[in-house]
């Protein structure tokens, strides 16, 4: 499929563009192409109408700006005369035009003169025309946008453009006629289709520029020029008449000579984008055959173009400009205007631009309103809320590269509701997710150190204090923050958690502030930060010790401004972002050492918990063991909610080197190879046995003995057989005793000696629902 470009005197500015497709639905050729973030202006099938610009709300599309080009010219060597468009009456209504031509030459123009007396020229020109009464339609060729409009999509009529420049163009060589070809010559109208027509090949050079009233209005208010205070400055040229009605319905009919009451089917006059098209249709299907058509394309003529300044009706114009052609206006030729003119070329050739595009077939237009759930001819509903009339149009744009599937109103609603409908399920499953990792973020423990925890968490969590929580690894920091979080006013909005140590530098500067696009290699798109994502929340930095002092800097400024700068871009976003810390290593030695700044240590230490360690609050061991054997059997969908005593007592020997998240791995593990109900010594590490048998040796008098250690060492090796072929055997007695070749009721009494139970080694059968 072909790939729309944009380029031409109307641009987009893309950041604006909110894709509403106000512009698609009103481009009367659809010279509209859709692209990922942006609808952008087909020059090659733009006729200059306007209508894109005046539709934006977001004014996203923008006309190619002349004032700069206006104030080089001005700034040149070389003489600047400007010309005042023929509708310019109705737009500075409340000046003089006496005046306006001062205001013009304090600019820097050297000459002003009237856009009507390029109508006086051309008149004879289309009297001959009209005169021969060809046998073809004779079509005016006035209105660039017209001229436009039947070069790129309907070439057929051609040969009925009257082949002769417009007023603009006409006057511009007549200017240089008199002046030089260095003459610089400015155009000053609402007509932002003269942008377009000064490029065009064959009228090229006589005009340099175009400058639009709105443009004219901006250049006088920089350069602090108020014309309404200015005195009077005759016009320069030829002084003009007739011509000054041109610019309103009726007007070119009556510079041409022709009388029309409107009931003669031979001569046609029509304003506005709709009624334009209609004729142009008619004229090429061959339904209607006049002798002389006048058509433009905006409404009430060239005083409703595009580039107006104001709000008046047309009607309100066309009073002006019929009031303004009976006025007497000063005038003063130069005196190269008073000289015979060269012979003056006002002839012109147009030429086929269509630029056609590939129609899809049937087949394939019924696989594009598949793709938008349109399988039926109900489903085709024909709203036109992409911009095209009917489903299939918009299918056969789809092909063509100018629209895409997403322009559906009805399709993208069905998407996003069932989008809608996938993030709450989704959101549903995260939230009971979270509840079973984090169980309400409960703190377990009855032992003083862990109820000053709680304490301090209660006094500091419905403050707005920036916290450092203090702790060896897997001591609950992270547990600790969510219950500040959760005791907070900031409660119902989000927790965003950063893991420092994870990360690069530059990685993790984009990860905390944002980016964006194109500020990196990688950087495709903007992307917004975790503080931003935090804003009105909380943000809890884990592990803050391992971040490089440069980026220590940067957060030194967030919480001191509560301002974020994305990677990338040079504005600053505010934020309301609360700051929770955690950290295992001696800061205070960072400083000293200087790979931790002193600065921020201060401004994120307001408020310090230190999590003692698991080895110093064994009184809540227990409490703790039963906390997370339940909700490892929840998560792991097994009904075991019992550890044998001396599991137990195993587990208050050890030292507990990885604390919380050592003990919360371990039951986890035991409850997965527990066979039955309860978990035993066999499931747990074997360190945990030896511990324990330690611990029950030490007590036992004369443990230094030979005779003991002898012992104990043999009790050890022959519990360590009996559990071997009891697994071997499924906990089956007589085949374990048999497999040993020793007698059962021997076998039993080794068991009981040993304080096995052998229902432990017994697979029982589990029934599995779906």
């Amino acid at each position: 499929m072909p790939h729309a470009k944009a380029t031409g005197p109307i641009t987009t500015i893309r950041e604006r563009c909110k894709k509403c497709y106000a512009c698609v639905r009103n481009c009367p050729t659809k010279a509209i192409g859709v692209t990922q973030d942006a609808t952008e202006v087909i020059h090659h099938r733009c006729i200059g109408c306007g209508k894109c610009i005046q539709v934006c709300s977001q004014q996203a599309k923008v006309i190619a700006d002349a004032t700069t080009e206006t104030e080089l010219l001005l700034r040149g060597k070389q003489p600047v005369v400007a010309v005042l468009g023929c509708s310019f009456p109705a737009f500075f209504y409340d000046l003089d035009p006496a005046q306006m031509v001062t205001a013009l030459k304090k600019l820097g123009f050297d000459e002003v003169l009237e856009g009507t007396a390029g109508v006086e020229l051309i008149a004879p020109e289309y009297r001959e025309m009209i005169g021969q009464k060809l046998d073809y339609p004779l079509i005016s060729s006035h209105c660039p946008t017209v001229v436009d409009l039947i070069e790129r999509h309907h070439p057929t009529l051609l040969k009925n453009l009257v082949p002769i420049v417009s007023p603009m163009v006409a006057i511009g060589r007549f200017i240089k006629a008199h002046r030089g070809q260095d003459t610089h010559v400015v155009y000053i109208s609402s007509c932002i289709g003269g942008k377009f027509e000064i490029n065009s090949e064959p009228v090229k050079g006589a005009i340099n520029t175009v400058l639009t009233y709105r443009e004219l209005n901006r250049m006088l208010h920089e350069k602090k020029i108020d014309p309404r205070r200015l005195g009077k400055t005759p016009l320069s040229g030829l002084s003009t008449s007739t011509g000054r009605s041109f610019s309103i319905v009726g007007g070119p009919f009556n510079n041409f000579g022709i009388v029309n009451n409107g009931l003669d089917p031979n001569f046609v006059s029509t304003v506005g984008e709709e009624a334009g098209m209609e004729v142009i249709h008619d004229l090429a299907a061959g339904r209607i055959s006049p002798q002389y058509v006048d058509v433009r394309f905006c409404n009430g003529g060239c005083i409703g173009g595009p580039g107006r300044t104001n709000r008046l009706t047309s009607f309100t114009k066309r009073n002006l400009i019929i009031d303004y052609l009976h006025r007497k206006i000063p005038y003063q030729p130069a005196a190269h205007y008073l000289k015979a003119p060269e012979q003056l070329q006002l002839d012109r050739q147009f030429s086929n631009k269509q630029h056609q595009l590939e129609r899809p077939n049937g087949d394939v237009i019924r696989r594009i309103l598949n793709e938008t759930d349109k399988f039926t001819e109900q489903d085709e509903l024909n709203c036109a809320g992409c911009g095209y009339a009917t489903c299939r149009e918009h299918a056969i744009a789809i092909y063509q590269g100018l629209a895409d599937t997403h322009m559906c109103l009805p399709y993208s609603m069905r998407r996003l509701e069932k989008d809608r409908t996938n993030l709450e399920q989704k959101y549903d499953l995260a939230r009971r997710a979270l509840d079973q990792e984090y169980a309400g973020t409960t703190i377990i423990g009855s032992d003083p150190r862990t109820q000053g925890v709680l304490h301090m968490i209660k006094q500091v969590g419905p403050t707005p204090t920036s916290v450092l929580i203090r702790g060896e690894s897997g001591t609950g920091k992270e547990l600790t923050a969510r219950a500040i979080h959760e005791a907070s006013q900031r409660a119902d909005k989000p927790l965003v958690t950063v893991n420092c140590t994870t990360l690069t530098d530059s990685l993790l500067e984009s990860e905390l502030f944002g980016h964006k696009k194109g500020s990196f290699t990688g950087a495709v798109s903007d992307k917004k930060g975790l503080f931003e994502a935090a804003d009105g929340g909380t943000i809890f930095l884990d592990e803050i010790g391992d971040i490089t002092p440069k980026l220590q800097a940067e957060l030194l400024r967030v919480l001191d401004s509560s301002e974020i700068k994305p990677v990338g871009s040079n504005r600053v976003k505010k934020v309301d972002v609360r700051v929770i810390a955690a950290t295992n290593k001696p800061l205070e030695d960072g400083i000293s050492k200087g790979w931790f700044r002193e600065d921020l240590f201060y401004r994120i230490n307001v408020f310090t918990i230190t999590l003692p360690p698991l080895r110093n609050r064994l009184n809540s061991l227990q409490q703790l063991v039963d906390h997370l054997l339940n909700h490892a059997a929840r998560r792991l969908n097994k009904t075991i909610h019992k550890i044998d005593p001396q599991a137990r007592q195993a587990l208050m020997c050890y030292h507990w080197p990885g604390n919380i998240r050592e003990l919360q791995n371990i039951i986890e593990r035991a409850v997965v190879l527990s066979p039955d109900q309860v978990i035993h010594l066999e499931q747990l590490p074997v360190i945990f046995g030896e511990l324990l048998r330690q611990q029950q040796g030490s007590i036992t008098s004369g443990e230094s003995g030979l005779r003991h250690q002898r012992d104990q060492q043999l009790g050890k090796v022959e519990a360590d057989l009996l559990i071997h072929y009891l697994r071997e055997t499924d906990g089956n007695v007589s085949a374990a005793a048999k497999l040993a070749a020793i007698p059962r009721r021997t076998f039993y009494r080794m068991l009981e000696r040993q304080k096995i139970d052998r229902q432990s080694y017994r697979h029982k059968k589990k029934t599995v629902s779906f």
